[in-house]
């Protein structure tokens, strides 16, 4: 008998990381310190992935790797059947710095990766497409302002509309957000939310941020402590798509949730390293933890 329920299609994969392995050499140059290694995870088109871990793991590093800016010492990201060498319009990074050019207003700015993305495009056409996402991120009457005139936040805002200006498949992100007071920090968190559900937006972020990887993600790569780190675990988000900031805390799985996390950070980062190694630990299928409330907490 045919199964009643309808089950979605799997999306297709527009990030494969497969065995990743990154290795410095030492002070004395006789030796080299592996960072992180066997590393193994995907990241499916319309997805949005975190990453979370102490300072050390390499995660910027990995991101790096993902952004073409880095070279692995073993393994592979593979992105449309290829193995990136280097760095593509594909994918478009948001660093911890808003990276502007200080010369420019935002809306150089902006049209500057809009011109490398589309050359043949005439000027008018250049800035119509770059108001509408200088409009999309609330900038609307800053265009003209260079950075030296714009606040941390809305320096912050122009790298986003940076990046989406150019339509990537893959947005990258490096703790965007980490320098912003809360208020700003919340708001912009609020800005991408709505952002990348309109436009489907494969995302890869790094964040130390708990609530802040709650409130986006659809899963969350946990990785073990640097050096030698590993991907411990991969945590599915068990709490529904449209939460937000001001709601998620009500969900019966958001402690939970929270709770498997902080104590990833706080022990099980430090002592898993240990145990990868162990034969019931396969790198290539990290373990899928789904937390949620147990049913007498959330009746």
């Amino acid at each position: 008998m045919a199964d009643p329920t309808p089950r979605e299609t799997p999306a297709r994969k527009a990030i494969q990381v497969e065995g990743l392995e990154k290795r410095f050499p030492t002070p004395d140059g006789k030796s080299e310190t592996q960072v992180f290694g066997d590393v193994w995870f995907d990241i499916h088109e319309g997805e949005f992935v975190c990453l979370i871990g102490h300072s050390g793991c390499g995660k910027t590093t990995l991101l790096n790797i993902l952004a073409g800016l880095d070279r692995p010492t073993s393994g592979a990201v593979i992105v449309d059947n290829r193995e990136i060498d280097g760095p593509s319009l594909d994918r478009a990074v948001v660093f911890q710095g808003h990276a502007l050019m200080p010369w420019m207003s935002a809306l150089k700015n902006i049209a500057f990766a809009v011109k490398s993305r589309w050359p043949a495009w005439d000027r008018a056409k250049i800035r119509a497409h770059c108001q509408t996402y200088i409009d999309m991120v609330h900038l609307t009457g800053s265009e003209d302002k260079r950075p030296s005139m714009l606040s941390g936040g809305m320096k912050q805002r122009v790298g986003i509309a940076r990046a989406f200006s150019i339509e990537p498949k893959i947005l990258l992100m490096d703790e965007p957000f980490s320098a912003l007071d809360a208020l700003t920090r919340g708001s912009l968190q609020d800005e991408l939310v709505s952002i990348c559900r309109e436009t489907n937006q494969t995302s890869f972020m790094i964040t130390h941020d708990i609530d802040e990887a709650i409130l986006l993600a659809d899963r969350i790569v946990l990785m073990t402590n640097g050096p030698n780190a590993r991907v411990c675990e991969i945590v599915r988000n068990t709490l529904p798509k449209s939460r937000t900031r001001s709601n998620m805390h009500t969900d019966p799985n958001y402690y939970p949730m929270r709770n498997h996390l902080i104590e990833f950070l706080v022990n099980r980062s430090k002592s898993f390293r240990d145990e990868v190694s162990a034969a019931s630990y396969d790198p290539r299928h990290p373990p899928v933890v789904e937390p949620v409330a147990s049913p007498d907490k959330a009746a």
